[in-house]
């Protein structure tokens, strides 16, 4: 038993990097309609940003900072992209977006791999979440225990400013009818450009989050990334809940195969997602066009 909740354990906490990336991909979907394959690499991306933060001899301003900058900093990064390449691909089909974003992932990954090669850097654990708690049925290492929570807190967040605000009901209208919005004296680009930050600050989060447990690689967004965009197309293209919920979910379900079948531990999340296109192709939340 102690085997099955130490693999459930660790299936949450992929789920609440499952959560968190996906919702970063549907903010990003579902508000500017960008298939942003870049996001791996911005992962990765606020990683490094949190290793160079504790570790550079002028900063060394440690986790708890990184949490807020390092979202920030890859954030300012993201709306440089969106200014400078992705705004002008508005109005054309998705795949110039995908093919896009792909590019720039190969590049990120790929300057980062000529500096820092593949092997992963060491990133310790804040000495406040060091340790862990006896639970009577398992040992629940504190810093595991804060990242599910903290993880859950973000993604409930996230949906509540997109979906229950003022500012997330412009959001969504300048993506359903921008020259309605313009005529309102909103600017549009302005709040298009901050989604799209907003999208790859959650990424980055993630990757703040993750250092600790998974070290700091370059491929560690390339890892994770094909299987994010299966949660996101098994929760529904631009669903905000149905991101989260799944995310959460597959982390668990994934947990329990290793458990019961290791050798489809793998490939679950990726037979799931055939399925649920069989039976609901707009995914499980999802509208259909």
């Amino acid at each position: 038993m102690q085997a099955l909740y130490a693999q459930l354990l660790v299936g949450l906490i992929n789920g609440s990097f499952y959560a968190l990336l996906s919702l970063g991909l549907a903010v990003i979907f579902g508000m500017l309609n960008i298939i942003n394959f870049a996001h791996g690499a911005l992962y990765m991306m606020g990683a490094f940003v949190a290793y160079f933060l504790l570790n550079n001899d002028y900063l060394s301003i440690g986790y708890w900072p990184a949490l807020i900058v390092a979202p920030i900093v890859v954030g300012i990064f993201g709306m440089i992209l969106e200014r400078t390449m992705l705004q002008w691909l508005t109005g054309f089909d998705h795949l110039y977006g995908l093919l896009l974003t792909f590019g720039i992932a190969l590049i990120v990954q790929g300057v980062f791999q000529n500096y820092f090669g593949s092997s992963g850097l060491p990133y310790a654990i804040p000495d406040q979440l060091k340790g862990g708690m006896n639970l009577g049925f398992m040992f629940l290492p504190v810093y595991r225990g804060w990242v599910v929570v903290f993880s859950l807190i973000v993604c409930l967040a996230t949906w509540y400013l997109i979906e229950k605000t003022r500012l997330g009901a412009y959001l969504r209208a300048a993506t359903e009818n921008p020259t309605l919005v313009r005529a309102f004296g909103i600017n549009v680009p302005r709040m298009i450009t901050l989604t799209y930050g907003l999208g790859v600050g959650l990424a980055a989060l993630a990757g703040v989050l993750s250092a600790p447990i998974n070290q700091v690689r370059p491929l560690m967004g390339a890892d994770l990334i094909i299987v994010v965009f299966a949660v996101v197309v098994i929760g529904g293209m631009g669903s905000i809940m149905g991101s989260i919920i799944t995310g959460f979910a597959l982390g668990v379900i994934e947990g329990l195969t290793k458990y019961f079948y290791p050798e489809a531990s793998n490939t679950v999340v990726f037979v799931l997602m055939v399925l649920v296109l069989l039976v609901k192709p707009s995914g499980l939340t999802g509208r259909a066009a």
